[in-house]
């Protein structure tokens, strides 16, 4: 990736590329050559609750003001293809279900109903019991319910399932191909950036690499198939010296480097059904999520995301998806902001304005293959309506995270 985005000024407001965001627009039927616009998205929507069962009681009841706001927001931007982050997994599917009738398929203020024929979810790590203590303290926690549980868990959570992953497309996923990397072992990675010494090894022959899952969704296009690649890696902090968050973070995006880079990278991965290596050469793909890596500010360990930022077998936008609510929220809150050297336009996040200020986390990145074309972060600024979505950073009315989206031509 080049990198002239470290030159550009904080100050620098993309006034017309975020209006073009905001405006939004939807797929359109494949042309006379056979190529069809499909917009990619990715949203954090913190529809992840403190206790077990309790997204499916707000659910249950078309009320909940948080969840209005989550399904407002996606209703606006209209993704063909979405990854939800942290929205809290039950076996049965039941979040998912009401949060598709009870308000994706309701219009929210205005807003048109959208509706997501498909889906797919599956179980994640966080809030999985280890069995271990994988942070040297208090023992082995394995009842749930507590810090001290989160911490012995395989990913960090109260309860199975917490911050968990949800897939919404209006095209067909080809649920029988999916490959998900939940039980990978982290040591099993060559060249691993483990912390030397810090994890007993105990804790180091069961690690498993993934904080909550890694999913190759297969999504059918008319004839071809895209394969949305998704995950959510840890964030990389709350820890020590040892930085076992960061280089965790850091291999977590290092999976998709290597799993998009041909046999002889990714030919040490095994998939959840012992499936081995990484994506055919030539396929097309998108990677999404909240990677929770900023390639120039935050506690990235060796700058993570730039392992897919700089990749050969991505194909970037001519610019970042983009916003002027980002530009307008680092003005305003200044803090760390006035410090970082990214571009504000391509925050995605409203975080602690003392540390570590507002940052670009989630990303939607096409392959080579794909023709990236128009995009946006939905972040309007103080004086649109729509405002009231995503608060001054004080409130937070639906997320900390914004939705981003990426539309390519898929042919």
């Amino acid at each position: 990736m080049n990198h002239d985005h470290r030159a550009f000024s904080r100050r620098t407001a993309l006034a017309a590329v975020a209006g073009a965001a905001l405006a939004g627009s939807t797929a359109v039927p494949a042309s006379a050559t056979g190529r069809r616009t499909v917009r990619f998205a990715t949203f954090n929507a913190s529809l992840n609750r403190g206790t077990q069962g309790a997204l499916v009681t707000d659910l249950s009841t078309p009320d909940n003001a948080q969840a209005r706001n989550a399904a407002e927001t996606i209703q606006r931007v209209d993704p063909d293809v979405l990854l939800i982050n942290e929205f809290d997994f039950d076996d049965a599917g039941t979040a998912a279900r009401l949060f598709l009738r009870n308000y994706l398929a309701v219009g929210q203020s205005g807003a048109r109903p959208i509706r997501f024929p498909y889906r797919y979810t599956a179980p994640v790590n966080t809030g999985v019991a280890s069995g271990v203590d994988l942070d040297g303290r208090n023992g082995a926690v394995t009842t749930p319910g507590s810090d001290a549980y989160g911490q012995d868990a395989f990913g960090y959570g109260w309860f199975p399932g917490q911050y968990g992953m949800l897939v919404l497309s209006k095209h067909p996923i080809d649920a029988r191909a999916v490959r998900t990397f939940q039980h990978f072992l982290w040591k099993d990675m060559p060249g691993h950036v483990m912390p030397p010494g810090y994890y007993s090894d105990e804790a180091r022959a069961i690690f498993r690499l993934s904080s909550k899952s890694h999913w190759d969704v297969p999504v059918r296009i008319g004839h071809s198939t895209v394969h949305f690649l998704v995950s959510h890696p840890t964030p990389p902090t709350f820890d020590g010296p040892e930085d076992r968050n960061g280089r965790r973070n850091h291999d977590e995006i290092r999976l998709w480097a290597d799993y998009i880079s041909g046999p002889r990278r990714s030919s040490y991965l095994y998939d959840d059904k012992g499936r081995r290596g990484g994506l055919r050469p030539g396929s097309r793909f998108v990677i999404a999520g909240d990677l929770n890596a900023d390639p120039y500010d935050g506690d990235s360990y060796d700058h993570a995301v730039r392992q897919l930022l700089e990749h050969p077998a991505i194909r970037l936008p001519a610019t970042p998806p983009a916003s002027a609510g980002g530009v307008e929220a680092a003005r305003s809150q200044g803090g760390a902001n006035a410090s970082h050297v990214g571009n504000p336009a391509y925050d995605t996040s409203d975080f602690n304005d003392n540390a570590p200020g507002n940052l670009r986390v989630d990303h939607v990145l096409p392959s080579k293959g794909l023709e990236p074309v128009g995009n946006g972060v939905f972040w309007p600024t103080s004086d649109d309506p729509l405002y009231r979505l995503v608060g001054g950073g004080t409130n937070v009315p639906t997320s900390d995270h914004r939705l981003v989206w990426q539309d390519v031509r898929v042919g």
